[in-house]
């Protein structure tokens, strides 16, 4: 990455942050002022940059000139704002960051040990008016002078240290030691994620080289097919530096948001310092968090919007939701739907509970602000304008998220004739059967993956039962139908594998919290017992739909990530219940229970992180000892000299258009980075295959050289006669006479 590109890369973050203060919510209440901020700036930040590619993909200018310009705007409109802010609270004697309260700097108050104020409810389009900070746990910030935000800030931290409950330091420095050796590896990994060897880089290049987001002729689906929110994103680092030397930040940076917002929503549900700090805990100790935190996955990304969905939906409990939370609820739809689709099995249930909320608030004030006798001897009259502004409010995120995804959506509909794709892409994830015993069967064979150990007789024992249930129920624990492609239940999950390893501990604590949010929400949130009771609702009917609609497969417990970001919460409630309300020998009980599980939890996330797979600190294939080169095949290490071999034959030829032979799920990007130009521009390559009935693949006699991967008996039929045809191993090529 040259000096140029770094300067570049710098402009978004600048950006984001000068948001996260022109964000700040004005009353000093709000609840995680600081956080709500950032899921502001990261919103209005994520849906601007889908929109500049859709805007300068439509008109052909996919250049980093154009990214360039595009940025520097949005610096200058952050700035702007920014400015706006500050003086704003200048003028009011109160800093723009005067009141935030970071995760682990809110006081140790309990909930449990004093009433906590409702949130007052708006009317209008103006600003929301966030519920009051005790809500969180901490109480509300008392003004300060104009100018001392940064002190505020740090006078903040000293007293929460000083203040601070036996072990909350050892929470919060683990939570911050994980996130920055995260960003290490982040940085020094090469990305290595099989799937983004196969289409998520690809697309990226296929981007880059045409200058558009047409589709092309290919033999892999899923580089047109499959949502592209995640690569888009991906786009702007790829043009902005020239390489993909920063591509795993945008996982890293999502992970962070991820435990910023699982935080506030601990402290939307009552949860004070500690409780939120368990919840932070929890989720950045969970294996899964930790791999994909350093990789080019999608899967971190997409929680990452579905929990921005869930906090802006819990702000709507307590207060009639102003306009602009209302364009950031659509920004989070369309940002989860372009980015992957099963997040709106979760954000769907939140946007029902946001509607029904908003409709119970509107009665409640119309019934408050009616005579009784005129409403028929206390009965209250529907609320007509409520209604009207709820369904009005819905149609708005309805048209916001079009915005951001549609485009998608209109050239996937124009390619194939249905938004969902092609026939094998809509019948490869999704269940085809849908009858009680398939959907049983399926949800138990998901949750036997989810929850595997490294206890092997353990493992085969829950399969046996679960293959043994089936038969006798009539179901075929392997059938087609409720299994993905040709995968065979069970498959081990528990190593530390960034594409397939289980949750075991986060699952049992989340599911242990969800059932006493739903049974006695009383005892974890005395004041918030029905807002509780409602999220552990909309938690366990994402995770029901998701075991009804899509199919058991081996790496199926990453495409659950979003539903373990938005159920930690309520794992870190009742951790924080269970060390608070108990008395004499079973409070030592308890606290020896949560302290083993937490230790647990801790070692589990430290050995994901320093041998976990493929980008790991130690031992073979360490980040430290291992070449760039070698780092991006650690998944098949034997293809990393048959690839260079190929590509340096073909370039010694002289070859300008290169021919691709390729299968489903072979590897393509390592092409684009061997057979770049000396200038570092994009190679030539076509397809010679193409699955794509309107993009008919390219005549092989039309190239200079032709590379294969996969099959060798597939790469010879397309050699026209007469070439000459080398393999090795997994890689050949081929090169006509006198090259």
């Amino acid at each position: 990455m040259s000096a140029a590109g770094s300067l570049l890369a710098v402009i978004p973050v600048a950006a984001v942050l000068l948001l996260i203060v022109a964000a700040m919510p004005r009353e000093a209440g709000a609840v995680a002022p600081l956080r709500l901020a950032v899921v502001r700036a990261v919103l209005l930040s994520g849906a601007y940059a889908v929109l500049v590619v859709e805007v300068l993909g439509a008109s052909h200018t996919l250049t980093r000139g154009a990214f360039t310009v595009a940025w520097l705007l949005f610096l200058v409109g952050a700035a702007a704002a920014a400015g706006l802010r500050w003086r704003r609270a200048t003028r009011l004697g109160q800093p723009p960051a005067a009141a935030p309260v970071p995760v682990s700097a809110a006081p140790a108050v309990s909930t449990a040990s004093r009433p906590v104020p409702v949130g007052a409810v708006v009317s209008g389009g103006g600003p929301d008016v966030s519920a009051p900070a005790a809500e969180s746990g901490a109480p509300a910030p008392a003004p300060t002078r104009a100018g001392r935000g940064f002190a505020d800030l740090r006078a903040v931290a000293v007293d929460a240290w000083r203040t601070a409950r036996p072990g909350e330091p050892l929470l919060a420095g683990t939570v911050g030691g994980l996130v920055l050796v995260e960003l290490l590896v982040a940085l020094l990994a090469e990305p290595n994620n099989f799937d983004s060897q196969t289409y998520h880089l690809p697309k990226v290049e296929h981007w880059v080289a045409q200058g558009d987001l047409d589709f092309w002729p290919t033999a892999i689906h899923r580089q047109v097919t499959i949502p592209p929110g995640a690569e888009y994103l991906l786009l702007h680092l790829r043009l902005l530096t020239g390489g993909d030397h920063l591509h795993n930040l945008v996982q890293w940076a999502a992970g962070v948001v991820c435990l910023l917002v699982a935080a506030r929503i601990t402290a939307q549900l009552g949860g004070g310092r500690r409780a939120q700090l368990l919840t932070a805990f929890v989720l950045a100790t969970t294996p899964m968090v930790v791999l994909q935190a350093t990789s080019t996955q999608t899967d971190l990304i997409c929680a990452a919007w579905v929990a921005c969905a869930a906090t802006l939906v819990l702000d709507g409990l307590s207060r009639r939701t102003g306009w602009g939370t209302l364009l950031g609820l659509g920004a989070a739809t369309g940002l989860t739907a372009v980015t992957k689709t099963s997040g709106l099995i979760a954000v769907g249930p939140l946007l029902v509970l946001w509607g029904l909320a908003q409709l119970r608030l509107a009665r409640s004030r119309n019934a408050a602000s009616t005579d009784p006798a005129a409403a028929g001897g206390g009965g209250r009259p529907w609320p007509v304008g409520g209604l009207a502004r709820t369904v009005g409010g819905s149609v708005l995120i309805l048209l916001v998220a079009a915005v951001v995804v549609g485009p998608f959506l209109a050239r996937v509909t124009a390619e194939f004739g249905h938004p969902l794709g092609p026939p094998r892409l809509r019948e490869s994830i999704p269940m085809e059967r849908h009858d009680p015993a398939s959907i049983v069967v399926n949800a138990l064979r998901i949750g036997h993956t989810a929850f595997d150990t490294p206890l092997a007789p353990l493992r085969r024992a829950g399969a046996e039962v679960i293959i043994s249930g089936a038969e006798a129920i009539g179901v075929d624990p392997q059938d087609r139908a409720i299994t993905f492609g040709r995968e065979l239940f069970p498959e081990p999950a528990w190593y530390p594998d960034e594409d397939r390893v289980a949750f075991p501990l986060a699952g049992a604590l989340a599911v242990i919290g969800a059932v006493i949010a739903l049974a006695r929400p009383r005892r974890i949130a005395p004041e918030r017992a029905g807002s509780l009771r409602a999220y552990a609702v909309v938690v366990l009917t994402a995770v029901l739909l998701h075991t009804a609609m899509i199919k058991w497969q081996p790496w199926g417990n990453r495409l659950l990530l979003y539903a373990v970001v938005l159920a930690v919460p309520l794992a870190g409630l009742w951790l924080d219940t269970l060390l608070r309300n108990r008395a004499g020998g079973r409070r030592t009980v308890a606290t020896v229970a949560a302290v083993t599980v937490l230790a647990t939890s801790a070692l589990a996330g430290v050995l994901a992180l320093s041998y976990g797979f493929p980008r790991r600190l130690v031992g073979a294939g360490s980040v430290f000892t291992t070449s760039d080169w070698d780092t991006r095949f650690l998944r098949r290490p034997q293809w990393a000299d048959e690839f260079r071999w190929a590509a340096t034959a073909v370039q010694d030829s002289g070859a300008r258009r290169i021919g691709l032979v390729q299968q489903n799920d072979n590897w393509e990007y390592p092409w684009w980075l061997l057979l770049r130009q000396p200038d570092g521009g994009s190679p030539d390559l076509v397809a010679l295959q193409s699955v794509l009935p309107e993009r008919p693949p390219a005549d092989p006699s039309s190239v200079d050289a032709i590379v294969c991967t996969g099959n060798k008996a597939a790469c010879a039929k397309l050699v026209p006669a007469g070439w000459r045809l080398e393999f090795r191993g997994y890689v050949g090529y081929a090169l006509p006479p006198g090259r």
